[in-house]
């Protein structure tokens, strides 16, 4: 992904989700594992100074969300999360550090293709959180994508 795709996603999520501009969230690069995004903790921490457990579940749900975006923005698809679970591992103390990591290219040109073909497609993604070379949390999310002609009548149905 280039810088110019990596700024439009870090614009989208702080002009379209508002409470990524209160995280700090910002969009950065990561050729080789996939789509990362971080947030300090001084913007998203708890009673003891280390990040708020529901801060770092959103910066990943944001990670999967912001890769799918990213491949699917010539679509016009909306995403949205299905279901989702965490496993805290340690604590965060600087930066919530979240990479979705890139599924590889079959998986992705066959959920373009249901997408194209049936108006929805899901896909399970996993997110790595790491702070200092330490995983500190691990992520695995369904998401799903709908055309944008189709979005409001299928979103019932997920």
């Amino acid at each position: 992904m280039d810088n110019d795709a990596l700024r439009e996603a870090q614009q989208f999520f702080h002009q379209r989700i508002p409470l990524t501009r209160k995280m700090g969230l910002r969009v950065v690069p990561d050729t080789l594992h996939g789509f990362a995004i971080e947030a300090p903790v001084r913007l998203n921490s708890n009673h003891l100074q280390t990040a708020f457990g529901g801060s770092i579940n959103a910066v990943a749900t944001l990670a999967g969300y912001g890769l799918l975006w990213l491949e699917l923005r010539e679509q016009i698809a909306h995403v949205v999360v299905a279901s989702s679970s965490i496993r805290f591992l340690h604590p965060v103390r600087e930066v919530i550090r979240a990479t979705c990591l890139r599924p590889d290219d079959r998986d992705l040109d066959s959920l373009k293709a249901t997408l194209r073909g049936k108006g929805k497609a899901r896909m399970t993604l996993s997110v790595q959180l790491d702070e200092a070379n330490v995983r500190t949390a691990q992520f695995d999310g369904t998401f799903v994508a709908f055309r944008d002609a189709d979005w409001q009548s299928q979103a019932l149905k997920l």
